[in-house]
C-alpha cells in the first residue's frame, strides 16, 4: 500500500505542475466552455485512470531507466520514432513553460522581477538533476499532498462564497479565451498532452517498482486523484471566474481573496508543483541522451538547462495557449498506442506460452 500511494502520488505530482498547479491551464481547458467543461473534466478523469496505470506498469514491466526502450517495444520501429521525438519535444517545450512559470508565479504573488523566478528554477532544477533516480521519485512525490489540501480548501471555499447563478457564471466563463474548439477535444486533448508529459517519468517511476501490479494501482490511483483535482479546480475557478479570469495564476488569485498569508503559502506550493514537473521533464529529457553517472550527463543536463532558460522568456501565458494544445494533438498518436498495449501485450504472451509448451512437447518427443 505505501508504494502504490508513493507511485500515485508522484504520478499527480508529475503532472500537476503542467496540467492545472496555476490553474491557467484548467480555465482554458474546461472553464472556458462553462458547465460542459465538467462533462470535459469526467471524459478526461476516466482517461487518465486507464493510461496511468498503463504507463507504471509498462516501466516495471520493462525495469527501465528511460521511456526508449519501452516505447520502441510497443510501438515498433516506426512509429516509435515518431512517438520517441514526440516525448522528447514535449519534455524540452514543457520544461521551457515550467520555467516560466516560476517567473510568473513569484512576480504575481510578490511582484519579484520576472527573472528572478526563472532563474531560481533554473538553479534548483540542476541541484536536483545532481540526485539518483529513486531520490527524485521522492522528492516529487512528497509535495503533491499539499496541492490537494490547497485544491480543496479553494474549492470549499469558492462554493461557500458563490456570488451569481450558473447561468450568469456559465456565459462570463465562455468569454474566456481559448484555442481549443469544443468541450469534447478539448477533455481528450488535456489528457493526450499531460500523457506526452507525464510518460516518460511514468515509466522511470514504473520501473523503480518490482512488483507490476502495485505499480498498476498506484497509476491508476494517481490517474483517478488528477481527475477529482481537475474537476475540483475547474469548480473553484468557475465560480470566482469573474475575479480571477483575467490573471495567469487563477487558483493563486482565488486564495488571496480569501487571506493573504495563506496566498503566501500557495504561491509556494505552486512554485513546488511547478519544479515537480520542471525536474520530471528535464531529467527524463536528459537520461534519454546521456545516462546518469557517465560523464556526459552532467554537463548535457547544465548546456539543456540554459537552452530552456533563454526559451522561457517567451511568457507564461502565451507558451499555455499555443504549445499545450499542439502537444496534446500531437499526443493522441501514444494515446491510442497505449490503449490497445495491454490487449497487444496479453496476445504476444499468450502465443509466446504456447510457443513454449510446443518446444517442450517436442524436446520429450
Amino acid at each position: 500500500m505505501k508504494n502504490t500511494l508513493k507511485i500515485g502520488s508522484a504520478f499527480i505530482g508529475v503532472i500537476v505542475g503542467a496540467g492545472f498547479a496555476s490553474g491557467q491551464e484548467v480555465l482554458q481547458y474546461f472553464t472556458s466552455f462553462g458547465v460542459m467543461g465538467i462533462v470535459g473534466a469526467i471524459i478526461a478523469s476516466a482517461l487518465f485512470a486507464y493510461v496511468g496505470m498503463v504507463l507504471v506498469w509498462l516501466g516495471s514491466r520493462a525495469q527501465t531507466t528511460s521511456h526508449k526502450g519501452v516505447i520502441y517495444n510497443i510501438s515498433g520501429r516506426y512509429l516509435g520514432k515518431v512517438i520517441d521525438y514526440i516525448l522528447i519535444f514535449t519534455l524540452f517545450g514543457v520544461g521551457v513553460v515550467m520555467i516560466a512559470g516560476a517567473g510568473s508565479n513569484l512576480n504575481q504573488q510578490f511582484g519579484m522581477p520576472y527573472v528572478f523566478g526563472t532563474t531560481l528554477m533554473l538553479l534548483l532544477v540542476i541541484l536536483t538533476g545532481m540526485l539518483k533516480v529513486d531520490r527524485i521519485v521522492s522528492i516529487i512525490g512528497s509535495i503533491t499532498p499539499f496541492l490537494v489540501l490547497f485544491v480543496l480548501i479553494i474549492s470549499v471555499y469558492s462554493f461557500l462564497t458563490l456570488d451569481g447563478s450558473f447561468a450568469a457564471l456559465d456565459s462570463l466563463a465562455r468569454e474566456q479565451p481559448t484555442s481549443l474548439p469544443n468541450w469534447f477535444i478539448s477533455g481528450i486533448n488535456y489528457v493526450s498532452f499531460n500523457t506526452a508529459v507525464g510518460a516518460s517519468m511514468a515509466i522511470v517511476m514504473g520501473g523503480t517498482e518490482a512488483n507490476r501490479k502495485t505499480a498498476a494501482i498506484g497509476g491508476l490511483v494517481g490517474g483517478l486523484g488528477l481527475g477529482v483535482l481537475i474537476l475540483l479546480s475547474h469548480f473553484a475557478i468557475f465560480a470566482k471566474i469573474e475575479e480571477v479570469g483575467s490573471l495567469d495564476m487563477p487558483m493563486l488569485g482565488i486564495v488571496n481573496n480569501l487571506s493573504p498569508l495563506l496566498g503566501v503559502v500557495m504561491s509556494i506550493v505552486i512554485f513546488g508543483m511547478i519544479y515537480n514537473t520542471a525536474v520530471s521533464m528535464f531529467f527524463s529529457f536528459v537520461v534519454r541522451f546521456a545516462e546518469v553517472g557517465t560523464k556526459r550527463y552532467k554537463p548535457f543536463l547544465i548546456g539543456t538547462m540554459i537552452v530552456a532558460y533563454v526559451a522561457s522568456f517567451a511568457g507564461f501565458t502565451h507558451l499555455v495557449s499555443y504549445f499545450y494544445p499542439l502537444i496534446g494533438y500531437l499526443g493522441l498518436v501514444l494515446i491510442a498506442v497505449l490503449i490497445i498495449t495491454p490487449f497487444r501485450m496479453k496476445k504476444i504472451e499468450k502465443e509466446s506460452h504456447l510457443e513454449m509448451e510446443d518446444e517442450q512437447q517436442r524436446e520429450l518427443g
